[in-house]
């Protein structure tokens, strides 16, 4: 394990923004989520503390084998972790095997660049794959809202809203880089993210 990721652990310091907390405030312990672009098991981690902290189940996946050794080393993380190209999985029968629904709380989507977040987006929801709720990486503060305006459009044609918007990183107010979405059946007033984490998230540690 690097020192970086000893750093987040001591300091009880995981996800870039309280999206954690987000899914669990949202669902509570026993959830379940579906993380594409896993990277760090623990550094800048959206599911490091739901799986440890709050018992939820998952899938994870990640391309960048550089990574799997702190994943191997992380011996706390029981969930399954696919080292392969996101668009090459059978998602149902990956998720089918774990013993999870089409029906997922939680889903993370980030990986690069910021087209192929979105065409991966895409190929779960065509999937029919459902989700309580959505943190979607469009990294606006550096490719500008091109995939931020697709992703909204497209998910408020299939079924959703947005929660929370205006994500940026730890505290730097410049990097806006997600938005959050839940399902139209959730009853959730969308909410700026400065307001949702002075109220939610403001000294960075999970309450779970």
């Amino acid at each position: 394990m690097n020192i970086f990721s000893i750093f987040n652990k001591k300091n009880n310091f995981y996800s870039q923004s309280g999206q954690d907390q987000f899914a669990y405030d949202l669902i509570g312990s026993n959830g379940t989520y579906l993380e594409i672009g896993a990277y760090d098991p623990i550094i800048n981690s959206n599911t490091y503390n739901l799986e440890t902290k709050c018992a939820w189940k998952g899938l994870s996946v990640e391309f960048d084998l550089s990574h799997k050794n702190a994943w191997n080393q992380a011996h706390e993380r029981k969930n399954k972790v696919l080292w392969d190209n996101a668009f090459n999985i059978d998602y149902l029968k990956e998720l089918n095997e774990l013993g999870i629904s089409n029906k997922i709380d939680y889903l993370s989507c980030d990986i690069e660049p910021p087209e192929n977040t979105f065409n991966i987006l895409k190929l779960l929801i065509e999937l029919d794959l459902k989700f309580a709720f959505i943190s979607y990486e469009h990294d606006k503060y550096s490719y500008g809202d091109k995939y931020e305006k697709l992703s909204k459009e497209f998910l408020k044609s299939n079924g959703y809203k947005i929660a929370v918007d205006n994500v940026y990183s730890r505290n730097k107010k410049y990097k806006i880089y997600e938005t959050w979405f839940v399902n139209n059946q959730i009853n959730f007033e969308e909410i700026n993210y400065q307001e949702w984490k002075d109220s939610n998230f403001s000294n960075g540690i999970l309450k779970c």
